[in-house]
């Protein structure tokens, strides 16, 4: 995934014409088999694929480490959906036929439960206001630049201001929990769970304050924030470890213990983004004279 955003940049107008071959090729196809069973195959183009995985991720969370729940109605159905018999493919099957029944017009409620699926694109914006990249939030999906251009006629955008590195501006301590201006700020700085090797995407993800607010005085500030999936999040609070940041730079995990931290370093497909890429150095020496 990240070399594929990597080389997109590179290459946009490459991207462009992957990105329509792709969707050239998209189809849905239905057959009986040998022994009577209904079987299926699709071949998703890229948004598509995306919308798709969004409507899943957002019905099946619970089962797959999402968020923790604090409203006591969310709270029972995730127990519910967690008890539940049937498998994550069983379940993903059932979701699909309910959403292909339900329409367009579904009340968000009745399917997804509290939180209506979508896709969120963040676009990159140089200073000289130059699109630089295209990705989907979750999971980092590279897209070319018209994908964004048609979202924004579709839903409008959102602005987040951020440094050479991607850190947004803060926004104060007015909130003891983050804003959804600030989730959607810290998606975009993080793409997911900052944890060492954790590849959970952002809406899977909880927003941790580094700084306890009330002991530490702590600021609902993004700088002071980070996204972390549900497990790692709890393995921070219940098994002492503890994340500092100096400033803006990287982040740092501690270890129980006397061990060395560890840098949360960007997921490379954000270094890219944020921070350009430059040439690769050349393969062979020059001639010596």
């Amino acid at each position: 995934m990240q070399s594929r955003a990597l080389r997109d940049q590179l290459d946009p107008e490459g991207a462009e014409r992957r990105f329509a071959e792709r969707y050239e090729r998209r189809s849905f196809r239905i057959w009986t088999d040998a022994d009577g069973v209904e079987r299926g195959r699709i071949d998703f183009e890229d948004e598509g694929g995306a919308w798709v995985r969004a409507i899943r991720d957002a019905a099946l969370r619970p089962r797959r480490g999402g968020p923790r729940f604090v409203d006591s109605a969310e709270a029972e159905q995730a127990r519910n959906l967690a008890a539940d018999a049937r498998t994550n493919d069983q379940l993903s099957y059932d979701l699909f036929l309910d959403v292909l029944r339900a329409g367009a017009l579904a009340d968000a409620a009745s399917v997804f439960g509290t939180r209506q699926a979508g896709v969120r694109i963040v676009q990159v914006v140089d200073t000289a206001a130059e699109a630089v990249s295209v990705r989907t939030e979750d999971y980092g999906l590279s897209l070319p630049f018209t994908a964004a251009v048609q979202h924004v006629c579709e839903t409008g955008t959102v602005t987040v201001t951020v440094d050479s590195t991607g850190n947004p501006l803060d926004v104060g301590r007015e909130h003891r929990l983050y804003t959804p201006r600030q989730r959607i700020a810290l998606a975009i700085r993080d793409g997911g769970c900052r944890w060492k090797g954790c590849d959970r995407p952002a809406s899977y993800c909880e927003a941790h304050h580094i700084d306890e607010w009330q002991a530490d005085k702590g600021r609902t500030d993004i700088d002071r924030g980070i996204l972390l999936c549900r497990h790692h999040h709890a393995q921070l609070h219940h098994n002492r470890w503890r994340i500092t940041r100096d400033g803006k730079e990287d982040f740092l995990l501690h270890p129980p213990g006397d061990a060395p931290p560890i840098p949360l370093r960007p997921r490379a497909v954000l270094v890219a983004a944020w921070a350009g890429i430059d040439p690769p150095p050349k393969r062979f020496r020059p001639e010596a004279a």
